[in-house]
């Protein structure tokens, strides 16, 4: 009981609190979680932590977010992580992630990073979800799937390049026409607004090499909750601390 009252206090408070639009998760702590839950198997952790981004991505539309990207696991994951770990997460983002989107008919989907990381079933199942989702526009939802902030700005680049010489345009004239902005239309996912708040669970204080070129301008927050563990309370909590400093920023 106290809890709900709670929540629709901080509900009444963000009312009146300026609110983004878009919302950045690093979901990250299912594995630690997993061993103090007295699972042997961490990979329980992972299955918790696919479940759980259905609950987030429910409340953050009952706050009002029309974009989500979710970080689900980075290059250095699918490069460097147990191959049995990594088949089972590339499971889940099938079985789960992916069917979500497919009921869910709010979000449309955009997937951030190198497919050609993932095994065949995994990209064909999120291409098919994004094909499936295309024509909705309640909100935004990216999976950042063998995601690197820093390799993004590389293949930004390289796209970019290629465009030109497939344009015959010299090194020169790329040279004269690069910009923030044209760097920024050959990023994996174009178009949509940079988030406004970061959230990564887990307690750890660092960025990870996640969204290092759109998070130049975000509000930071670090929950020391693990990320099965993460509660709708502290999603409006992390809210309430964007909006006070919001307001207090340009007061």
């Amino acid at each position: 009981m106290l809890y709900g009252l709670y929540t629709r206090r901080l509900r009444r408070e963000l009312r009146r609190l300026p609110k983004p639009r878009h919302v950045a998760i690093v979901m990250d702590g299912n594995r630690r979680w997993a061993r103090g839950a007295g699972y042997d198997d961490v990979r329980v952790g992972h299955r918790f932590g696919a479940k759980h981004l259905e609950q987030f991505l429910q409340w953050s539309a009952d706050a009002g977010i029309t974009c989500v990207t979710a970080w689900v696991a980075s290059a250095d994951n699918m490069r460097k992580r147990d191959s049995a770990e990594v088949d089972y997460l590339m499971e889940l983002t099938e079985s789960v992630l992916a069917e979500h989107v497919r009921r869910d008919h709010r979000w449309r989907l955009h997937v951030a990073g190198q497919l050609d990381l993932l095994p065949d079933s995994t990209a064909r199942a999120l291409k098919e979800a994004v094909e499936l989702s295309r024509d909705r526009d309640a909100g935004d939802l990216t999976l950042a799937i063998g995601y690197s902030g820093r390799l993004e700005v590389v293949d930004a680049v390289r796209a970019m390049l290629e465009d030109a010489a497939a344009d015959g345009r010299s090194l020169e004239a790329v040279a004269d026409t690069l910009s923030e902005e044209e760097i920024g239309r050959h990023l994996y996912v174009p178009g949509l607004p940079d988030p406004e708040l970061v959230i990564r669970t887990s307690g750890e204080l660092r960025m990870s090499d996640f969204l290092l070129w759109q998070a130049t301008g975000s509000e930071i927050e670090f929950c020391d909750l693990y990320w099965p563990a993460f509660r709708e309370v502290d999603l409006l909590r992390a809210l309430r601390t964007y909006g006070r400093r919001r307001l207090q920023r340009f007061s």
